[in-house]
């Protein structure tokens, strides 16, 4: 049986990976808890109000991989994982870099010059290998929740500009985007209109479309607003709930096996 004898056809029907990333209260935990059976990696102090299952709150790295490890290991009926969130899980990643380089920065380990953020992504992989596992192994959905952070993007074809990225260093950013199937930007609408401000000229206002503050959506491409991207070819704006994402995702699915 020769190499060739080994190629795979058609589409890989496994559970969707998924990150996404927005500002504090637009609804991020919200989406991720209406996902079927849905188990919380907690890493910060901040689902209260919602009702979901959960983990107690993890203060350490190794508390996070315990919990992956008794999700792949033990029986259970959980349908998705949930790290709520992960520029917080971040931190807890440098935490463990400055334990093991005796050092009170990740700027200062193993002597600086950014190779504490190489360390971390030792960590990092170990994290999205135990998430792999989880779904390769036992059928669970990951949703991976992030902060937005605005960042300088330097495009080379064009001017400078800000835009939207997830809150964690870019190396890790970039991981974790390329491991996923779909980076999801939650944000509220807005119509932003211009007024006369006197000898200042113009200024911006920004006013919310929609009812209760605005309209949530999510945004599945990537646009020079914001970092973004599916492997599912769903529309690029979608209302910020996991019943809409999911309506989206079964519809597409649907075409693809007629």
């Amino acid at each position: 049986m020769g190499m060739l004898d080994n190629i795979q056809t058609g589409r890989e029907n496994k559970p969707p990976r998924i990150m996404i990333y927005g500002s504090e209260g637009v609804g991020k935990s919200s989406y991720a808890a209406g996902a079927p059976n849905a188990i919380f990696i907690q890493t910060e102090d901040g689902l209260g109000e919602i009702d979901c299952r959960k983990f107690p709150l993890a203060h350490s790295l190794s508390e996070v991989i315990a919990e992956l490890t008794a999700l792949r290991d033990e029986a259970h009926e959980f349908q998705t994982v949930v790290v709520d969130s992960v520029d917080w899980l971040e931190r807890l990643i440098f935490d463990e870099v400055c334990r093991e380089f005796g050092v009170r920065s990740i700027e200062k380990a193993d002597g600086g010059y950014g190779r504490g953020y190489t360390h971390a992504l030792t960590h990092w992989r170990k994290v999205i290998s135990l998430l792999q596992e989880l779904r390769d192994k036992r059928g669970m959905m990951v949703i991976l929740v992030a902060h937005a952070k605005v960042e300088r993007f330097e495009d080379p074809e064009n001017a400078a500009y800000d835009r939207y990225t997830p809150r964690l260093h870019k190396h890790a950013a970039s991981l974790i985007s390329e491991w996923v199937d779909a980076v999801l930007f939650a944000n509220k609408k807005f119509r932003v209109t211009k007024e006369n401000a006197g000898f200042n000229g113009e200024r911006a206002i920004a006013a919310p479309i929609g009812a209760d503050g605005g309209e949530r959506i999510i945004r599945t491409v990537g646009s020079p607003a914001c970092i973004a991207k599916n492997r599912y070819g769903l529309p690029s704006e979608i209302p910020l709930s996991w019943q809409a994402f999911i309506e989206a995702y079964t519809k597409i699915e649907e075409n693809h096996h007629e």
